[in-house]
């Protein structure tokens, strides 16, 4: 087929590649980290491989990238105890230690990872196919994220330990940590979302063990020694294996948080395996079927390329990603052409081109399940509008717009995770309405339109729905200052800089009753160093 020789025309031979991405591969990573130190794995390994295939003698293979270890269940214990004994019930080093002293640790750590961006943005773009301007800017965010979040620290405990007084009362309100936190970040931003839980939770004074993605491992290895140097031992410990690997520290009980980012089903079936589920708090970032909505007055020179972006950026691997259109009757053929004619212009092709819009999915079988998704939409009455649409030669998917799509289809109801946009036509404003209170899922939703009073309604039905209403404007997480969260089954807990601050901590209060000598009392503990939970030396 015509589509198969253009696809297959866009892997490149192993020559083609760039050389600066092929240096030093394979990069074998034997080593896991704890208690703080750097332990090389004497049993199985993995190879790593890319989503891209190269081709030599005119076949194609997967890119071989290196190898991790795939630890067992006696290696992931060793790192819980190496957190539980570091943690000391609230009293090891680091939960005792001043927020402005954690805060030295993570700034150096931040320098650190800061000085090996460029090895981990390369990595990123081969482990995951993410295309290399979008992995350079996951590195830059993270980086900014961990910044904001100290800032964001400082700012929220100087409005904690302002002096509160009532009539009887003195008291103190700060921060605590809550214990052993496992922390588990997804393939598709494996390096921000993992961090997204890991830095707030390190601030506040938890310890941690990081089960790394099994897809995205391998990029992490340059951050290791970082990680070892700037924490005290014990603090945070690095595992990489099999997602079975965290089921004995789950049913020890010996976390207290659980911060998972991935799907509802895998959350819930690892959070049911702790003993006590009434103690442990859990961070999710789970599933989504975000919607955009296209009314009648919709500017669709504002509406298409937004819709365009939301849904296809990174190939449509991303939770905030618009996984299903609504459009009014009225505007659907404008919306198709100009989506088809977007979908048109864009590129698909390799990581490392700085051009490139579409790449391979590194997720195994997921270019097989999206063929199956337009297979039967169109088997049930949907046409794919652009050319080539569906087409899948390997890991790499051109993208398809179905059209037209409803409840009798798959792709109607399934997170497809993937360059597929199902666009399912409407003419009253109560079936994308009722689509949402129906769903599982209630992360976000687009509302494309100019009417104040039309727009003014739906805002106030999605806003039971979902926990963003983007106006005119695509689906997204950013900025980190603002709550991420989802109902439903998209997420427990809420997200952002202040956000992380508060799921990773618990407030606690320091009272006393409001006489002269406590009065004196509380600003001495507060101001010396006999008290390192109120000193306040950081705020300075």
């Amino acid at each position: 087929m015509r589509i198969e020789q253009n696809l297959h025309s866009t892997y490149p031979s192993l020559g083609e590649i760039p050389a600066e991405y092929l240096s030093g591969l394979p990069k074998d990573c034997p080593f896991y980290l704890v208690d703080g130190e750097l332990l090389r794995w004497q049993g199985e390994t993995e190879p790593v491989h890319s989503a891209m295939m190269a081709s030599e003698n005119g076949l194609l293979a997967p890119l071989h990238l290196g190898s991790c270890p795939v630890l067992d269940e006696n290696a992931a214990m060793r790192a819980a105890k190496a957190a539980v004994d570091a943690y000391g019930r609230g009293l090891g080093e680091w939960p005792a230690m001043t927020q402005g002293e954690r805060i030295r640790h993570l700034e150096c750590f931040l320098e650190r990872m800061a000085a090996v961006g460029d090895e981990v943005v390369r990595l990123m773009t081969l482990e995951i196919c993410k295309p290399v301007r979008q992995a350079r800017g996951e590195f830059d965010r993270t980086v900014q994220y961990v910044r904001d979040t100290i800032d964001a620290l400082r700012e929220m405990d100087g409005e904690d330990s302002r002096r509160f007084e009532g009539d009887d009362i003195l008291a103190r309100v700060r921060r605590a940590p809550l214990g052993p936190v496992l922390c588990m970040g997804p393939y598709n931003f494996p390096f921000n979302e993992t961090f997204a839980t890991l830095i707030p939770a390190l601030l506040m004074g938890n310890t941690a063990v990081v089960k790394l993605p099994k897809i995205g491992r391998l990029l992490f290895s340059p951050i290791l020694e970082a990680l070892r140097d700037c924490f005290p031992r014990g603090v945070v410990n690095v595992i990489t294996g099999n997602t079975e690997l965290v089921h004995p520290i789950l049913k020890s009980g010996c976390v207290d948080v659980f911060a998972f980012i991935g799907s509802s089903g895998a959350a819930n079936a690892l959070r049911e395996l702790h003993p006590r589920l009434g103690r442990l708090r859990c961070v999710f970032g789970l599933d989504a079927k975000n919607q955009a909505v296209v009314l009648q007055d919709a500017d669709m020179d504002v509406a298409a390329p937004e819709i365009l972006s939301g849904s296809l950026s990174f190939s449509g691997q991303r939770c905030t990603a618009i996984k299903t259109v609504f459009v009014h009757q009225s505007r659907a053929d404008e919306l198709l052409e100009r989506l088809k004619a977007g979908v048109g212009k864009l590129k698909v092709g390799m990581p490392f081109d700085p051009d490139v819009d579409i790449t391979p999915m590194p997720e195994p079988g997921r270019a097989e399940y999206l063929r199956d998704l337009v297979d039967d939409a169109v088997s049930k009455g949907a046409r794919v509008i652009n050319a080539d649409g569906g087409s899948v030669l390997g890991s790499l998917v051109h993208p398809a717009i179905l059209y037209p799509v409803d409840s009798s289809m798959r792709v109607y109801h399934e997170e497809q995770f993937g360059p597929v946009v199902p666009v399912v036509p409407f003419d009253d404003d109560r079936t994308p309405v009722e689509y949402q209170a129906q769903s599982d899922f209630g992360q976000q939703v687009s509302l494309f339109g100019q009417n104040p009073d039309r727009l003014g309604r739906l805002v106030d039905a999605m806003s039971a729905q979902v926990c963003r209403v983007n106006l005119n404007s695509q689906c997204q997480r950013g900025p980190d200052t603002l709550p991420f969260g989802g109902r439903k089954d998209s997420a427990v807990g809420t997200l952002s800089v202040k956000d992380g601050i508060r799921a990773f901590s618990m407030r606690t209060v320091v009272a006393s009753k409001n006489t002269d000598n406590n009065r004196a009392l509380l600003s001495a503990l507060q101001e010396g160093q006999t008290s390192s939970f109120l000193n306040a030396e950081h705020l300075k």
